[in-house]
């Protein structure tokens, strides 16, 4: 199909009219964008903000992957902003207002004109990251364009809704959640915990691709404990547990707080951006949020063991960066993480009680925690470094669009 057969009207777009010269410009980019004859992967989601998490490091990292290895697809990301613009590496913000004690994060308002953006760039396929306002414009675009949708399930906003509202909100949550996911053309879970989760909910055509991770900006070279001790002013002897997150209720940063408070001597648990706004605890040292990866990956390195007790986390990503940067791992034996997460490169407590927990750490202590840091980068690299990951994932999209340029590299591309 090509870009004639798609005709979004300004019209369709305005939303304020002090912005119809942002609108204009940006959908005239968007449509000289989609001029291009090579096949187009659209992501689009609103999980996407200064201070995000895995959703938007897979996001930028599937773009740079794309670019080096599959350069006869053209891609584009479509996510909210404070404006409208079209970016020169593809990114396409779109104008939404902020959520209240949202961390920066923007919830769009329509879905019809959400659309319609992503249908002004003439995908070959659409991915959507989350089940909201971007999730359903997606499946509106696929309809309008006549392209298939994937659907990649990042979290479950059933147990969220759960968690933060009580349990009456979790069945209306999980069956909106079920009816959007069954109109994907497939769902991708980054996990078999998440996977049995919607098929708990009724939705099918479940493909479980896991995330990946920046081998060479998350690696064990980045390490300088002598650093790090000197930055907490703390002594030689101090065992630095750490943890790197948002400050989200589901993180169970305060089952971290009490299992460190039980342990005492020499325990400190260091937390980057998830003490944000937390009182003063004993032991416990609250970095600011870093948005360099390599400053992240220099911190969890200067550890000696990373720390996660989401029970209920779709898959971790923080957790593989940790394991790149060759620290073992302390999770609980529930979620995504006991997916990634073995005895082999860590411990899983029985719980997220914190006494459970601690003992978890000290069982984690009690053995070689070097040679486990050690175990843990082998298996990111031989397992979820992003290069194998993006394979297997392009392998799908290349199923459901017949394009051989999302499976075939272009040197092995076939001279027209």
């Amino acid at each position: 199909m090509s870009a004639n057969h798609i005709d979004v009207q300004e019209s369709e777009l305005r939303l304020f009219p002090g912005l119809d010269e942002e609108v204009a410009d940006t959908l005239r980019a968007t449509k000289t964008a989609a001029a291009d004859s090579r096949p187009r992967l659209v992501d689009t989601t609103m999980l996407f903000a200064p201070r995000s998490g895995g959703v938007k490091r897979y996001l930028l990292s599937k773009k740079a992957w794309l670019e080096g290895h599959r350069p006869e697809v053209a891609h584009n990301l479509v996510v909210p902003g404070a404006g409208y613009r079209m970016e020169p590496d593809g990114v396409v913000r779109l104008h939404a207002p902020k959520l209240p004690f949202g961390d920066g994060y923007r919830w769009p308002s329509s879905v019809r004109r959400w659309g319609a953006w992503v249908s002004s760039l003439n995908p070959s396929l659409i991915e959507a990251g989350d089940p909201y306002t971007p999730g359903q414009g997606a499946l509106e675009a696929g309809q309008r364009v006549g392209c298939p949708v994937v659907g990649f399930c990042h979290s479950d906003p059933a147990a969220l809704a759960a968690l933060h509202f009580g349990e009456w909100a979790k069945k209306p949550v999980e069956k909106r959640w079920a009816r959007l996911f069954s109109q994907f053309d497939r769902v991708v879970s980054p996990s078999r915990f998440i996977a049995q989760r919607l098929e708990e909910a009724g939705v099918g055509g479940i493909v479980i691709r896991p995330l990946g991770v920046e081998v060479d900006t998350f690696h064990p070279d980045r390490r300088d404990r002598d650093w790090l001790l000197k930055k907490l002013g703390l002594g030689a002897d101090a065992r630095l547990l750490c943890f790197a997150g948002r400050p989200a209720k589901e993180k169970n940063v305060g089952v971290l707080i009490d299992a460190v408070q039980r342990l005492g001597a020499p325990y400190h648990l260091v937390l980057v951006g998830a003490g944000a706004g937390m009182p003063p605890e004993d032991r416990v040292i609250s970095l600011p949020y870093e948005k360099d990866p390599r400053a992240v990956a220099r911190i969890i390195a200067s550890c000696d063991a990373f720390v996660h007790a989401n029970d209920k986390e779709p898959f971790g990503l923080i957790v593989l960066e940790a394991m790149a940067c060759g620290r073992a791992v302390v999770g609980v034996n529930s979620g995504g993480v006991a997916e990634t997460v073995d005895e082999s490169v860590g411990q899983l407590a029985v719980s997220a009680d914190p006494v459970d927990y601690a003992a978890a750490i000290e069982a984690l202590f009690a053995r070689d925690v070097e040679a486990l840091g050690a175990a843990a980068r082998v298996k990111a690299v031989e397992q979820f470094a992003w290069n194998r990951v993006f394979e297997d994932l392009t392998m799908l999209y290349g199923e459901l669009t017949g394009k051989a340029e999302f499976v075939t590299p272009r040197e092995m591309l076939p001279i027209n």
